[in-house]
């Protein structure tokens, strides 16, 4: 059975930090491009980031660019997303998504596997 667990969520004061993690089993992930969506109460879903099962190359939303890292760890089998300076508009429900094609497709279709969520809140 494949199945993504996020994790890692949690309730922080803007301008700290978070890791997510996303772990995977019933498959590798490093064949797989991966990517972070993330959606706020009366929103609709919005992409992060995403990383490529090619070439490891990244893809960031324009609000996280140069605070938000995405990384692969194969030999734990899971991708990482640090997240620096963060804002209250970075609340939301955070998914990993995977998917065996490009980031461009990823990013613009529905990918084929999805995580459970994680949840992070940004508050004083």
């Amino acid at each position: 059975q494949l199945q993504l667990v996020e994790s890692g969520g949690g309730l922080v004061q803007p301008g700290g930090s978070l890791r997510l993690s996303c772990a995977a089993s019933g498959f590798t992930l490093g064949d797989y491009t991966i990517a972070w969506f993330r959606q706020a109460p009366g929103k609709e879903r919005e992409r992060v980031s995403c990383i490529s099962r090619s070439d490891d190359s990244r893809i960031y939303d324009d609000s996280v660019k140069g605070r938000f890292t995405i990384s692969r760890d194969n030999n734990k089998n899971t991708v990482s997303l640090q997240m620096n300076n963060l804002k209250p508009e970075d609340t939301g429900v955070y998914y990993c998504a995977a998917d065996p094609t490009s980031c461009i497709t990823v990013l613009t279709t529905y990918p084929d596997y999805w995580g459970q969520g994680t949840q992070v809140t940004v508050s004083s």
